[in-house]
């Protein structure tokens, strides 16, 4: 479900919510135990669920298998960070098209923070330069099949 519409049906309710956000482990090990502890901590009924896109992309692969398996598995509605850092279009399409697949309809648009080492953000070729550009893109290829949220700095571009 679209976060949108529960965040609407939980203020026409008058109800309180709240949301549990998780970022992908390092390794295998860290992967099983969040599976459990997703398992766990979807018994507190939260609205949805975020899993973060690590920092420079560097955890693409693992993102998508979490938000499969909290969508699919645990049954817990699932909000999928997607950044720009280091993220070419073909990556962008494939975690897009993951999601989908997966039945993910929550996306947070986000720019990205620069790759560590680096102190100044760059798109890399064949990327995007803000999450604006993202969203716009994401609109273009899936009309409104996703809910996107965004989050901005406060300088303009």
């Amino acid at each position: 479900m679209k976060i949108i519409d529960k965040i609407k049906k939980f203020e026409e309710d008058n109800e309180l919510f709240y949301s549990f956000e998780y970022f992908p482990p390092k390794t295998e090990a860290g992967m099983e135990n969040l599976f459990g502890r997703l398992e766990r901590m979807s018994e507190l009924d939260p609205a949805w669920m975020d899993c973060t896109w690590g920092a420079g992309g560097s955890t693409a692969d693992k993102t998508p298998q979490i938000c499969k398996f909290a969508q699919n598995y645990v049954g817990v509605d699932v909000l999928m960070h997607l950044t720009c850092t280091n993220m070419p279009k073909e990556m962008i399409d494939k975690a897009l098209a993951e999601a989908k697949e997966n039945g993910v309809e929550n996306i947070l648009a986000l720019r990205g923070d620069p790759p560590a080492g680096q102190d100044k953000w760059e798109a890399v070729e064949g990327g995007f330069s803000h999450a604006s550009d993202l969203v716009a893109y994401i609109r273009k290829e899936y009309g409104d099949y996703f809910c996107i949220s965004v989050a901005g700095y406060p300088e303009g571009h």
